[in-house]
């Protein structure tokens, strides 16, 4: 199974590669995020073992449960899921990163139990660029007034933005997706407040990645390319 990782690490950089040759982008500009909701910790400390040291976890029970049975290796933890305000807590213990923040009342959240913590996390803001109803995230037209907010929170260290994009496999619909959010990130540079981050653009998963590449994503969160296939679906990981 390590060899299996590790032989899917690898082809995945070498797409990733490909795909910023194609659009004359250096690939070191590009960062991959290993997915590894309903993956077992083995997994995780097989991917660790071949130099991934960053992982994204959609549910925070899980993800506090693995990072509990990995304590002793040194793992950023992503949390890249709908966060709800009563599992804030836990997360403000283990986390390093927040993928997922879409509204005040979590900011100002994570925010207290981080300052009771000690601690700063960084933070990307989730837009709903594909405009779909079973999907969190901003409204593009929202984004810009909520960015305004963000200085308030001293513990949240804004890195940029992320979207989940149309799930199809038609580039014409998917790539708009991209387009728009880059788009609201140069948008952010130019009006939005200063001393925030808009450097990271994370968007493209196993499906859609060179896509997302080829139209300025800085990061990939790549799951089932990687780990295999998983036994539950896509939809069990929208919020209800």
């Amino acid at each position: 199974m390590s060899a299996y990782i590790k032989s899917n690490l690898n082809k995945i950089h070498l797409r990733i590669a490909a795909a910023c040759k194609r659009v004359g982008r250096d690939p070191t500009e590009v960062t991959l995020l290993p997915v590894t909701k309903t993956k077992p910790s083995s997994d995780i400390r097989k991917a660790f073992a071949v130099g991934e040291n960053r992982f994204g976890e959609n549910k925070v029970q899980e993800a506090k449960d693995k990072a509990e049975e990995l304590e002793d290796l040194p793992i950023q933890w992503c949390m890249i899921g709908y966060l709800q305000t009563n599992k804030v807590r836990y997360v403000a213990r283990f986390a390093a990163e927040v993928h997922s923040l879409d509204r005040i009342k979590l900011a100002r959240e994570l925010d207290k139990r981080l300052q009771h913590e000690g601690r700063s996390i960084d933070i990307l803001v989730q837009v709903n660029t594909s405009n779909e109803s079973q999907k969190y995230g901003l409204a593009p037209k929202e984004v810009l007034a909520f960015a305004r907010e963000l200085p308030n929170f001293s513990a949240l260290n804004v890195k940029g933005l992320m979207t989940l994009a149309l799930f199809s496999k038609d580039q014409d619909k998917v790539r708009p997706c991209f387009v728009r959010l880059r788009e609201l990130r140069e948008r952010l540079r130019q009006d939005g407040p200063d001393g925030l981050s808009w450097d990271t653009l994370s968007m493209g998963m196993s499906s859609d990645f060179e896509w997302a590449i080829e139209e300025g994503a800085t990061e990939v969160r790549i799951g089932q390319a990687i780990f295999g296939h998983r036994p539950l679906t896509d939809s069990y990981y929208w919020p209800k």
